[in-house]
């Protein structure tokens, strides 16, 4: 470390906008802004953006971030970038963009999926990637533009086409075309990586036919990737020191750093990372295996499982069905009755994700009696939360071997402290809350800093962003409550499969 005031900026590249912070020494937050992105949906399923808007908007976020920033410019010394995982480009050595980005909602290969399900390829990509054959992840919707574009195709076959997500293609973009690279978590997510040997598994890019693309090396994320000026914004070039998948980035800025510690992001959905070590572990239960995050000489592997519907099931409540006016009224609704007298609310409103795999599976709500009113309807709606992070966790443990020893949370739903301790006495755990919202950001800027110097090392990190909101088991009471609560869950779901 060095007594010179220093600052980390970090580029949050996220799928509806793109906030860009100032970090200090601290890992404390000093600046902020944010600019919104559009994505278009040309076809049903389709979702797509214009890499070059996307560009444009990290220019306009950061220029935002540094009028707002009251410190010396020439103090910010390192610059990190998390972004969308799975969303990708394709691009000509000009630089100019061969079709729009197709982002990670996208659908248009749910078709290939099918195609693959089933068959010895299906198994070689789980063995080789730690993934399965989904729309989610980048390779097969990569497929299907060489297979229903010719021009992409002829790029490809010819070699013209330079392949990235988000990250490679700012780096490249930020560095004017000097730098084509990306990190193990954002190659981790694209169906072509080899988790293993880590680096582009050449045997699947032939099998899918895809052998001329052109793909950026793979780094750590914390790794001096190249430098830039952000096009003149800063008065001098400044290293881009990290890249990182943005949910990654949450799991490191959590500081998930051991075997057992876990990060939950509670948005729309959720996404939990638990973190495995070093060892790569496979999940009989449909938890993808996956990079948690990776420094020089480290790598560490993780556990992922998909929620689909958390926040969603509570704006559905106050949208659609008027239960109450704010979200932050649900706390009080929740508590105003001894229990939820039997309700529950099983969120299947887009199928029901891991570790169940029922997709096809319908929105229901059980147990309603006439003795029921919409104050059991909102708790049973919060309880669906942690009732799923439950499902999820136990099966983790169960794949892994590994106890969970801490849940760390993010998202706006962690504000909701009936739904914090009604999670931690059903995982017997503490579940912690940082208080600080630009999590992903701040996961970022700890890689950047780590390879700055600005941090010396884990153990350092692991004491900035004390000042924690813990969250105990309750009594032996209130644990067997929580848990005879999760039978009355998993018999809910029962009577709908």
């Amino acid at each position: 470390m060095t007594d010179k005031i220093q600052y980390v900026l970090t580029v949050d590249q996220g799928t509806s906008g793109t906030k860009a912070v100032i970090f200090d020494a601290q890992g404390q937050l000093v600046a902020k802004a944010t600019e919104p992105l559009t994505s278009s949906y040309p076809v049903p399923g389709f979702v797509e953006q214009d890499p070059l808007e996307i560009y444009q908007n990290v220019l306009a976020a950061v220029r935002a971030c540094l009028v707002s920033f009251e410190g010396d410019l020439s103090q910010i010394v390192t610059c990190g970038i998390a972004n969308q995982r799975e969303t990708f480009c394709l691009w000509d050595d000009s630089g100019q963009p061969l079709c729009p980005a197709v982002v990670w909602q996208c659908k248009r290969s749910v078709e290939i999926c099918n195609r693959l399900k089933g068959t010895p390829l299906e198994e070689e990509i789980i063995e080789r990637t730690g993934l399965i054959a989904d729309p989610y992840f980048s390779g097969t919707k990569l497929i299907w533009l060489y297979e229903n574009d010719a021009r992409i195709k002829t790029a490809i076959d010819q070699g013209l086409a330079l392949f990235g997500t988000i990250d490679t293609w700012l780096l490249y973009k930020l560095t004017g075309g000097n730098h084509y690279a990306t990190d193990y978590t954002n190659a981790s997510r694209t169906l072509f990586f080899n988790i293993g040997d880590l680096d582009w598994d050449r045997e699947l890019l032939e099998q899918f036919n895809l052998s001329g693309l052109k793909l950026p090396e793979t780094k750590p994320s914390s790794h001096a990737f190249g430098r830039t000026d952000f096009e003149g914004l800063l008065p001098g070039p400044i290293g881009i020191d990290a890249l990182i998948g943005d949910s990654h980035a949450a799991a490191f800025g959590e500081g998930c750093f051991s075997p057992g510690t876990a990060k939950a992001t509670l948005g729309t959905g959720c996404s939990i990372l638990l973190n495995t070590g070093n060892k790569r572990i496979a999940s009989p239960q449909g938890m993808v295996t996956t990079i948690c995050w990776s420094t020089t000489g480290r790598v560490d592997y993780a556990l992922e499982g998909i929620i689909v519907t958390c926040g969603a099931t509570i704006n559905w409540l106050k949208d659609n069905l008027g239960l109450f006016a704010e979200s932050q009224d649900t706390e009080a609704m929740a508590l105003s009755v001894p229990d939820n007298n039997g309700v529950y609310l099983v969120p299947a409103f887009s199928g029901l994700g891991a570790p169940h795999w029922q997709m096809n599976l319908k929105a229901a709500i059980v147990g309603l009696t006439l003795g029921c009113d919409k104050h059991h309807i909102v708790r049973a709606a919060l309880e669906s939360i942690p009732f799923q992070i439950k499902d999820i966790i136990q099966a983790m443990e169960q794949d892994s071997g590994i106890t969970l020893q801490q849940l760390r949370v993010d998202g706006g739903i962690s504000a909701n402290r009936f739904v914090m301790q009604f999670l931690t006495d059903l995982l017997q755990t503490q579940v912690v809350n940082i208080g600080m919202q630009d999590v992903s950001a701040l996961g970022a800027a700890y890689m950047a800093g780590l390879q700055q110097g600005i941090f010396t090392d884990i153990d350092h990190l692991a004491k900035l962003n004390i000042d924690k909101t813990v969250f105990n088991p309750g009594s032996q009471a209130d644990q067997g409550k929580a848990f005879t609560m999760h039978q009355g869950w998993t018999r809910a779901i029962e009577q709908l499969i």
